[in-house]
């Protein structure tokens, strides 16, 4: 009884961390390859709204592979979840601490979008290990496409959000390999869909939210 329940307080522990504690990097935060020059208002304003688009895919992030790991019955994937969950824990604090650089703020609903990550990763899991990795390496695949975006958008003198932005990118392309190396199973293109759907409501409100 008791191990059935251990995985779940893992998960609520993870809910608190992330909405109510300020998180600790085990990275150093990623260097940028040139000082960051002088940004107007304007671009301020743009880069503190992208780099909270990117703060709330973190806090999903933590609620996503949490519940994954709840759901599964295999210790070893259980780890390989948690040990995921802690790289996108660097990547919660990065957002974060270029949120404060900026002068800007996370999303005033990432209870809300926390929530509805776990429920998500509570039906992946649910569906069964293969499409659970499956998910994964679907979600890795489009937080990569949209960081991409990220990268064309921020301000070129915004180096210090850039650099972390790059990092993020090439861990959620990593995170990606290792589940298709699990074992994950393609999704059908319905799935697919409604979670591009899913991101593009969750990234427009957060830009402004």
């Amino acid at each position: 009884m008791l191990r059935s329940i251990d995985p779940f307080l893992v998960a609520a522990d993870s809910a608190l961390r992330t909405l109510f504690a300020k998180p600790h990097a085990t990275r150093a935060t990623p260097a940028p390859e040139s000082a960051p020059s002088e940004l107007t208002p304007a671009q301020r304003k743009e880069a503190g709204a992208l780099m909270r688009v990117n703060h709330v895919g973190e806090v999903c992030a933590q609620a996503l592979y949490t519940a994954q790991a709840a759901s599964t019955r295999d210790p070893v994937l259980r780890a390989h979840f948690m040990e995921a969950a802690q790289e996108e824990t660097d990547h919660l604090a990065w957002t974060r601490e270029r949120l404060d650089a900026l002068g800007d703020r996370p999303s005033w609903l990432n209870p809300l979008w926390y929530a509805g990550a776990f429920g998500l990763g509570l039906l992946a899991g649910r569906a069964g290990d293969p499409l659970s990795l499956g998910f994964v390496a679907e979600t890795e695949r489009q937080v990569e496409a949209h960081l991409d975006s990220h990268l064309d958008r921020l301000p070129a003198g915004d180096t210090a959000s850039r650099a972390v932005v790059t990092q993020m990118k090439l861990d959620e392309a990593r995170h990606a390999a290792q589940a298709w190396d699990a074992g994950a199973t393609d999704l059908p293109a319905p799935a697919k869909l409604l979670m591009r759907a899913a991101s593009k409501v969750m990234t427009t409100m957060a830009h402004r939210i």
